[in-house]
């Protein structure tokens, strides 16, 4: 089987749909990983120790990285594939994309005609066309099929708490929410730059240095908070005003620190402060909401309940998000529930780009306005 270059991976959307997805009722639920580079082999690693589907199949241009993937995941039997055409022709049931942001749109699409069930990372594209792709697929797909974004933070035990608490009225009307992404960058010595990437080998090489190839800080990292705030917020902000910049030397031209004040329907605002340039270890990353009788704060550690001084309640998370969205994602595969949460994902990927927006524009720009970009 000739290897799949670069160019080809990252065009592999014309690919014709798959006969048939394997049978879940006799067997276990089976999933192959297309791209092996840090997530994806940490999300299929979830998987196969949490739930009782079986990774069976690993796709990726560099075969050193399934060889690693493969010991990470644990007993190294999977196939493996440099031809994404060739995993989605295969007779595995469901697929997790890990795949560099800026080939999201395209792969998607691909597993969406594979008749696939996907399991896809954030977030959705790099810019607002590549969001419409995606939605467009997932409203093409096969009713029985589901498709979850790695948004983990929707499945976890202690945001579903603190977002019935919310429900039920527990604060009150939400007046104001705030969301922090602050972490170290997690990388020492002297970063040199690179020059724009040209060749598809530099682009997978680089893609994480590069606005267009990434979305930029907001979008490819702080877009898990913006999740919640759309979440628990009751949908899309309907404009955004912001401030960023990179403080530190970079390879490329990702941004290290963002300051957006999202407005939502009603006049409700959300804060969003995100940064990578915390000291070595530091890390703080949550979300508020504030209302007339109470705060709830939400993070992958914990979530706390605050009434008044001396009465509050802080319950900690059992275990790692992302085995809670695993779980549901293979459990409703297996029971035949489907759940279609493309739109959702692409709208919060376009609530990023919205802060984006409105950075590289330095004035409010609105929900609208955004949307007629080509």
């Amino acid at each position: 089987m000739p290897p799949l270059t670069r160019r080809n991976f990252a065009g592999a959307a014309l690919v014709p749909p798959a006969l048939a997805s394997g049978s879940q009722a006799n067997s276990a639920v089976t999933v192959g990983l297309i791209g092996a580079g840090t997530r994806g082999p940490f999300v299929a690693g979830m998987l196969a120790k949490h739930t009782p589907g079986r990774v069976v199949a690993l796709c990726d241009i560099l075969p050193e990285r399934m060889e690693a993937a493969a010991k990470e995941i644990g007993d190294g039997k999977q196939r493996r594939y440099s031809d994404l055409r060739e995993l989605l022709r295969s007779e595995v049931d469901a697929v997790i994309i890990a795949t560099p942001v800026y080939l999201h749109a395209a792969h998607f699409e691909a597993a969406v005609k594979a008749g696939k069930h996907i399991y896809i990372e954030k977030p959705a594209s790099v810019d607002v066309e590549g969001c419409r792709r995606i939605m467009r697929a997932a409203d093409s797909a096969d009713r029985n099929l589901n498709i979850t974004f790695g948004f983990q933070r929707r499945y976890a035990h202690v945001y579903r708490q603190a977002y019935r608490l919310l429900q039920a009225g527990g604060i009150g009307q939400i007046h104001l929410a705030c969301a922090r992404f602050i972490k170290s960058e997690g990388v020492s010595g002297v970063i040199r730059p690179v020059p724009p990437p040209r060749t598809e080998a530099d682009k997978s090489a680089h893609w994480g240095d590069f606005r267009s190839l990434s979305g930029d800080l907001i979008v490819e990292n702080n877009v898990h908070s913006i999740d919640v705030l759309n979440w628990f917020l009751d949908g899309h902000p309907v404009s955004a005003i912001g401030a960023g910049n990179s403080r530190l030397p970079k390879a490329g031209d990702v941004r290290d620190h963002n300051f957006v004040a999202y407005t939502y329907a009603g006049g409700t605002q959300a804060q969003l402060s995100g940064t990578t340039l915390a000291p070595p270890g530091y890390r703080d990353v949550c979300e508020q909401f504030f209302g007339p009788t109470g705060m709830v704060e939400t993070s992958e550690n914990h979530w706390r309940h605050f009434r008044k001084p001396g009465d509050e309640t802080t319950e900690k998370s059992p275990r790692n998000l992302t085995i809670d969205s695993v779980s549901e994602f293979v459990s409703r595969i297996a029971a035949g529930r489907p759940e279609n949460t493309a739109v959702r994902g692409a709208e919060s990927t376009l609530t990023a780009i919205l802060g984006r927006m409105a950075m590289d524009l330095r004035r409010e720009v609105s929900w609208e306005e955004m949307m007629r970009q080509p």
